[in-house]
C-alpha cells in the first residue's frame, strides 16, 4: 500500500507550495499583523491566547472563516491564538450565531467552566443581535441576551483578517 501512495506521489509531484513572500497568496499586511498580533498575546498573557468556539446556531459561514484563520495562508496559531477542546483551557469563548433555544444552557455551562478572567467574543452578525433569525421563536436572540459580550467581530460572514484586526485592536487595549 505505501509504495502505490510513493509512486503515486513521485508520479504527480509536489502538490503543496510555499506562500509567496510578495504577497501574491498571501494578503501582503498579513506579516506585519501577525507580528503585532504575537506581541500583543504575549504581552498581555505570556503565552498563547486560547479561545474556545461555540456554535450556538449559525448556518456556519463563520465557522468557515473560523477554519480559514487556521489554513496555511493566515495560520492564526504561530501567532500565539489557539483554539482548545475545553473550555477549563480557555481564556475567552468565541461564540457564533444566534443562541437557539436549545444552545442556551450549554452555552451558560460553557461559560461557567472558563477559569477567571472570562472574555465572551462574538463572530458575525447573527451572535450580536440575532441576524436574520432575529425574533424567531426558537432563538433568545444575540448573545449578549444570554452572557456579558466583550467583543464583537463584525460581518455576515467577518473574513479572516477583519477577524485577526479585531482580535488585534483588542488585544492592544
Amino acid at each position: 500500500m505505501s509504495i502505490n501512495i510513493l509512486k503515486n506521489s513521485l508520479k504527480k509531484g509536489r502538490v503543496t507550495v510555499k506562500i509567496d513572500p510578495s504577497g501574491i497568496a498571501m494578503p501582503p499586511e498579513m506579516e506585519k499583523l501577525g507580528a503585532d498580533l504575537k506581541k500583543a498575546v504575549y504581552a498581555k498573557f505570556g503565552r498563547s491566547f486560547h479561545i474556545r468556539e461555540v456554535d450556538t446556531g449559525s448556518c456556519n459561514g463563520c465557522e468557515s472563516e473560523i477554519i480559514a484563520c487556521a489554513n496555511p495562508l493566515y495560520d492564526i496559531q504561530r501567532f500565539g491564538i489557539d483554539f482548545v477542546a475545553s473550555p477549563r483551557h480557555a481564556d475567552a469563548l468565541l461564540v457564533t450565531g444566534p443562541v437557539s433555544k436549545n444552545m442556551e444552557l450549554a452555552l451558560k455551562k460553557t461559560y461557567e467552566a472558563m477559569p477567571e478572567p472570562k472574555f465572551v467574543i462574538t463572530l458575525g452578525d447573527c451572535a450580536r443581535g440575532g441576524g436574520i433569525f432575529k425574533g424567531s421563536y426558537y432563538t433568545c436572540g444575540g448573545v449578549e441576551n444570554v452572557l456579558p459580550v466583550t467583543l464583537h467581530i463584525p460581518g455576515c460572514p467577518p473574513n479572516p483578517l477583519v477577524i485577526i484586526k479585531t482580535l488585534l485592536a483588542f488585544l492592544q487595549k
